[in-house]
């Protein structure tokens, strides 16, 4: 499946065409500071989340760090905090980095939306559009050495496939020439706990691209 069939698969295309005018492309090279992005972020009303959300939930972390952990979208106790992966998700998650030698402090935590759906439903096509943009100029601004997408949602849109999440797993992959690995979401492995040892071999690839 190539980029526009997916997109059309999604219904992203269409809406993208009818509703916007500024390329991402353009967005990802503006100058941007994080305290600007950061800032917009908050005061973005552009979907309908705007009306639902507690608050934004931007991103945490090193503003120079070399490791990028994305998500799907903030769940409630991200929206009541306005912080990515806390709760129990995201203790597993801190744990399980830590195998590897990585703190929270230590690493950029993120999504793809970055407010949350109600009920946390799946995103709509046109939230992810309107919401994108942010996470490519996050990315364009941090130039981590490596991006971790967490769960089926973001590996799907970043990687443009439909490819079962299982077999994405321990191979390497690029997003705007980043390498990219895809592994299980830390809310998953909560209901699968046995899954958490695939997770842990996926984390260790991680490695190979961190500084010795």
């Amino acid at each position: 499946m190539n980029k526009k069939q997916y997109l059309d698969a999604m219904g992203i295309e269409r809406w993208r065409d009818k509703n916007r005018t500024s390329p991402t492309t353009e967005l990802a090279k503006q100058q941007d500071t994080w305290q600007q992005l950061r800032a917009e972020a908050e005061q973005c009303v552009a979907c309908d989340l705007c009306k639902t959300r507690t608050h934004v939930v931007f991103g945490v972390g090193d503003p120079n760090a070399d490791v990028m952990i994305v998500g799907e979208a903030p769940g409630a106790n991200e929206d009541k905090q306005g912080e990515p992966f806390v709760g129990r998700a995201g203790q597993l998650l801190m744990n399980m980095l830590a195998a590897i030698g990585l703190s929270r402090d230590k690493i950029y935590i993120t999504n793809i939306l970055k407010c949350r759906p109600p009920n946390n439903r799946d995103p709509k096509p046109e939230e992810v559009v309107l919401c994108t943009p942010y996470l490519e100029r996050q990315i364009a601004l941090l130039q981590p050495k490596i991006i971790i997408a967490v769960g089926r949602i973001a590996a799907h849109f970043l990687l443009e496939t439909k490819e079962a999440l299982g077999k994405m797993r321990q191979k390497e992959y690029t997003y705007r020439n980043i390498p990219l690995l895809v592994s299980y979401h830390p809310a998953y492995l909560l209901r699968s706990p046995l899954e958490k040892r695939k997770a842990l071999q996926d984390l260790y690839l991680v490695k190979k691209y961190l500084p010795s």
